[in-house]
């Protein structure tokens, strides 16, 4: 166990109110380190030291050039470190060790990518009349704070660091108190480079402490968050006191839509795929499946026989799926089964505690396929964050798109079918952000915009279009 600290103006400090939070390996329930109780004083500290950095000579001249090669060292450093990074991810967050390396790599993606758009944030000209000349630019638009969830901690703080370094912001993250430690260790990497001290600071703490403080902060210009649609609403409200702009990217019910001409095979590995990475909790998994009748029994009974096949262990042991984070996530987890069992489910496979041997201390939960609820019922509504997939059946093409569109959420979908022209046409229906056509995630491509519709949050990351996030228009007119 090791005392970790945090980051701000360069330098490492602990917090003001000189207390630890343990974060654990859900795995096993042992500690691994302990990190900073973060305070509003912390977040005051390096709110301001993110301010003076942004405005200062220093940072105002330095090239955009100079940013994207900073992008692209910090990416070399991931990728030379990048097993101890994911040993580290795992332990943390509990994921298979692969996985835990695709999120390396990921994470070095961003910062390739973002620092080749460095130097390429263009404005534009714009004819108004004779003797004027009309222009935009397109401005970092000052500090952005960056709130971090539990589940890919290195991989989204990446996304949205690179993003708002190479527009020329400065930075205060804070990533989630259950798994800080990939995110120091980004600190660390930052700080090898010749980056002005105080562009990138790193805060610690619980979200309704640290965080909190964060979204309220009236020296704050644009707040990133990812999480969870109560917690979005809240940080919302608190940007809402001084009108500073918020990026949302929140919950999901996404489903995977099956009709009876799609390759049943490729399609049932792929609706496995969906909801058992990171133990199914990603806002963007397959947690729904809306199955043609002409096929359901015999396509349940392929992702029933999968589901029933994988297997379970430690992050370190790398095998397909690894725990629930934490004790609250997994009693939430039970608690939607009970209410599941009440709403008169089918349970095809799991829905209970993985009891194997060597697995008594950590937040295992078996793979699980329910059917046989209403489309309106609680489970078929609310995200669950688990490796459960619920089952449904539609007859007619229409049928299918009023299911998929019949949740709050609007985050992903997976159209599976051979007619092309029925893809397009339901995909035009379907009201989420990102559709997918006979694949699920398009390897989590960090050139494709991500976000949602409804509640699932607005704004979108990834891609071009996230430096909007992180630029400010302005017009000029010049008379001549």
């Amino acid at each position: 166990m090791e005392k970790q600290q945090m980051y701000v103006n360069g330098k490492w400090i602990g917090s003001v109110g000189k207390q630890w939070i343990k974060t654990k390996n859900p795995a096993t329930g042992e500690v691994l380190a302990e990190v900073p109780r973060g305070t509003k004083e912390d977040v005051d500290a390096a709110v301001k030291v993110a301010r003076e950095t942004f405005e200062s000579e220093e940072w105002q001249s330095f090239l955009p050039i100079e940013r994207g090669r900073i992008l692209h060292k910090v990416a070399d450093a991931l990728r030379a470190d990048a097993e101890k990074i994911a040993l580290l991810e795992t332990l943390d967050t509990g994921k298979p060790l692969t996985q835990a390396r695709k999120d390396v790599e990921a994470a070095a993606l961003y910062f390739e990518y973002y620092a080749g758009m460095a130097d390429k944030i263009f404005g534009e000209t714009i004819p108004v009349q004779p003797g004027i000349l009309d222009y935009t630019l397109r401005e970092p638009i000052g500090v952005t704070a960056h709130i971090v969830p539990w589940n890919y901690p290195l991989q989204i703080l990446s996304r949205s660091t690179a993003a708002a370094i190479a527009t020329g912001n400065t930075i205060v993250a804070k990533p989630a108190e259950d798994t800080p430690l990939t995110a120091i260790k980004l600190a660390e990497i930052l700080d090898g480079t010749h980056l002005p001290k105080g562009v990138f600071n790193l805060v610690t703490g619980y979200g309704a402490e640290a965080g909190a403080a964060i979204s309220e902060h009236p020296g704050v210009d644009h707040i990133t968050f990812t999480g969870s649609v109560q917690t979005g609403s809240a940080v919302m409200m608190g940007a809402a006191k001084n009108v500073k702009p918020v990026t949302l990217e929140l919950g999901g019910k996404s489903p995977n839509i099956i009709f009876e001409d799609c390759d049943q095979e490729e399609a049932a590995d792929w609706a496995v795929r969906s909801i058992i990475q990171n133990a199914g909790q990603t806002c963007s998994a397959g947690s729904r499946l809306l199955v043609q009748q002409s096929i359901k029994d015999e396509f349940l009974k392929k992702v029933t026989v999968k589901m029933a096949a994988i297997q379970i262990g430690k992050g370190i042991d790398d095998l397909d799926l690894g725990p629930i984070l934490n004790e609250k996530q997994f009693e939430r987890i039970l608690e939607f089964m009970t209410v599941a069992r009440e709403e008169g489910a089918t349970f095809l496979t799991g829905g209970e505690r993985e009891k194997k041997a060597g697995l008594e201390h950590g937040y295992f939960f078996q793979p699980t396929v329910i059917d046989g609820l209403a489309p309106g019922s609680y489970v078929a509504q609310e995200e669950i964050f688990a490796p459960v997939v619920v089952a449904f059946s539609f007859e007619t093409e229409q049928q299918a798109v009023e299911l998929a569109n019949g949740t709050d959420y609007g985050l992903v979908a997976g159209i599976w079918t051979k007619d092309g022209a029925r893809a397009h046409r339901v995909a035009s229906k379907i009201r989420a952000g990102q559709i997918f056509i006979n694949n699920y995630g398009a390897g989590g491509g960090v050139q494709m915009p991500f976000g949602g519709y409804k509640k699932s949050g607005f704004g979108r990351e990834k891609g071009l279009e996230a430096l909007r996030n992180y630029t400010i228009l302005k017009n000029v007119a010049l008379k001549y």
